[in-house]
């Protein structure tokens, strides 16, 4: 399928390359698929407080108190932080997720990394503000602007991020073979189409240095965002960032490895911990990237 897809709109863009552009952002935009809730998960999805907000499912668990924000990524949905929100639940946390527009149980369309914004800002409204900010995949960018652009948050853990917003359109254009010709009319869609032509979104998207105390994980092994966003991401943030490496998980396991969950939230924790200890920095992390 990915074959005739690539030659269909390869012989498309020989007679209109704006065409073309316009069909790849078509397929770009859209999932094809819902994540559905998995048997590990259910029990925790069914126990949540789930309501519509800015049309969006959203979820809730606990008291309220010491609110944490998970985001998840491309194809996804809230109930992969399953294991996540069990574990935060037994500290003390309040997890709250969303499904993203055109996933999970939310309805479409699809919305832009502006929408996400509103969403999260609701959010905060409603619940905030938050001890810490969880994010996956293509939830790490949409979470880390939200944050910048004012959202409250005391720390950070940004998992198998995406850190140079134009990736996503390199990316795409790499796994279907087409040429920079293409890549360049599906930018111009993507301004267009979400973002009334602005050409610097591709900059005002992308990670930026910060405050806010942040914990990057990333595989090296992840197959989906290439390690070296990570890399990037660490090195565009500041010193505020520090990193977590980790071996033989791949893009999608590492959303439930126990250890790396242990590791995210025990980040989480050491900002209750740090007027006591004059420390901000969980043992072990790796500060050298």
């Amino acid at each position: 399928m990915r074959k005739l897809i690539s030659a269909g709109l390869l012989t498309i863009g020989l007679f209109s390359s704006r065409l073309a552009g316009r069909l790849t952002f078509e397929l770009w935009r859209r999932p094809l698929a819902r994540g559905a809730v998995r048997d590990a998960e259910r029990a925790l999805h069914t126990s949540a407080r789930a309501e519509i907000v800015d049309n969006v499912t959203t979820y809730a668990w606990g008291d309220g108190k010491r609110p944490v924000l998970l985001v998840h990524g491309w194809r996804s949905r809230a109930s992969r932080y399953a294991g996540f929100v069990t574990r935060l639940l037994e500290l003390g946390y309040s997890p709250v997720s969303y499904d993203a527009p055109g996933h999970g149980d939310s309805p479409g369309p699809i919305v832009s990394i502006l929408g996400h914004q509103r969403i999260i800002r609701a959010l905060e409204e409603r619940h905030g503000p938050f001890e810490g900010v969880i994010a996956h995949s293509l939830g790490v960018p949409f979470a880390l602007y939200a944050v910048r652009e004012g959202v409250a948050a005391r720390r950070m853990v940004m998992i198998s991020g995406v850190a140079d917003f134009g990736y996503l359109a390199d990316t795409f254009c790499a796994q279907l073979g087409l040429g920079p010709k293409l890549n360049r009319e599906l930018r111009r869609s993507i301004e267009r189409g979400y973002f009334d032509g602005d050409n610097t979104i591709w900059d005002r998207f992308s990670a930026a240095a910060g405050k806010t105390e942040l914990l990057v994980i990333h595989n090296d092994e992840d197959d989906v965002v290439d390690p070296g966003q990570a890399q990037l991401l660490l090195r565009k943030y500041g010193p505020h960032a520090h990193f977590l490496p980790t071996t033989g998980l791949g893009h999608r396991k590492i959303l439930s490895d126990p250890a790396v969950i242990t590791e995210a939230v025990a980040f989480l924790q050491d900002q209750d911990q740090e007027a006591e200890q004059g420390s901000d920095v969980p043992e072990g992390l790796d500060l050298s990237a």
